[in-house]
């Protein structure tokens, strides 16, 4: 059984997860411009940006599930759900959120560093350096995310290990 405090910290590390995760898909969305011959520039004129935006939403969804339980968690002091498999989605799930977000800040970084370098300093007008620098916010809200989603993974993989009795005796 895990302590108010620890149970709290986790509630609290879902909620900054997810303000990031959606203040990182909306300036996503909203980037674009509009050039002076009136070409219109959106983050989905690039598979990368859409990629970013799209892990940022799964990322986004899978918390917005996760936090009914973990506030269950916190009023009731036990899970809603208690015959373990609850402690196995929070441990994978996590996990495999935590990699999609830290792919999709691969990709963001990435396509933002070539597009930079690719841009010869003649061509690099002020538009477009608003539109790569709101990318690399956008991308470094995610990579906030990827870290409060790693200290989540630490928390679930203790409680997982400490409500498991497979678990327990291992580490005895």
């Amino acid at each position: 059984m895990a302590s108010v405090g620890v149970l709290t910290t986790i509630l609290c590390l879902r909620i900054i997860t997810l303000l990031t995760l959606a203040a990182s898909v909306v300036v996503m969305g909203l980037n674009n411009f509009t050039d002076d011959d009136g070409s219109k520039t959106r983050f989905t004129d690039f598979i990368a940006y859409r990629y970013v935006l799209a892990t940022g939403a799964v990322g986004f969804l899978y918390i917005v599930c996760q936090i009914p339980f973990a506030i269950y968690n916190v009023a009731q002091g036990k899970r809603l759900i208690r015959n373990g498999s609850l402690q196995e989605i929070d441990f994978f799930g996590d996990k495999v959120i935590a990699l999609l977000l830290a792919t999709g800040v691969g990709a963001g970084f990435g396509v933002t560093f070539e597009l930079k370098r690719s841009f010869d300093d003649d061509d690099f007008d002020s538009k477009e350096k608003k539109y790569l620098d709101m990318a690399n916010i956008s991308t470094g809200l995610l990579l906030v995310g990827v870290f409060f989603m790693a200290v989540l993974l630490v928390f679930s993989s203790n409680r997982r290990r400490s409500s498991s009795p497979k678990m327990k005796s291992l580490f005895k």
